[in-house]
């Protein structure tokens, strides 16, 4: 049987402007239950590497009905910081057999 982890999520919002006109940004972390953290194929970590000169480290599957903005995103998986990037790629709900309809692509982030 599959089972997903518990991951964090920081969610960025713009609340304003500080005195020299830059954006103040609020983050909020929020736990996900139950996503697959994979591990890329060689290929596809290659592949990334070269296309996007991102170095691919895990593969999430999220689950269903989840509405959070991975693009771009900060994520905390086991610990560590890592970032999302890519469009996260959403199949319809109803044709994915399991839990999970959404896999974002997230590399190491320091």
């Amino acid at each position: 049987m599959i089972k997903g982890e518990t991951v964090v999520l920081i969610e960025k919002t713009e609340n304003g402007v500080d005195p020299f006109g830059t954006a103040t940004i609020t983050e909020t972390e929020i736990t996900i239950n139950d996503v697959i953290v994979g591990s890329p194929t060689f290929d596809d970590a290659v592949s990334d590497l070269q296309i996007y000169g991102k170095k691919l480290t895990y593969i999430l599957g999220i689950p269903k009905g989840d509405s959070h903005n991975w693009k771009d995103a900060e994520v905390i998986i086991r610990g560590e910081h890592f970032k999302t990037y890519g469009f996260p790629l959403t199949q319809t709900e109803v044709n994915v057999p399991g839990k999970w309809n959404t896999q974002v692509k997230v590399e190491r982030y320091e």
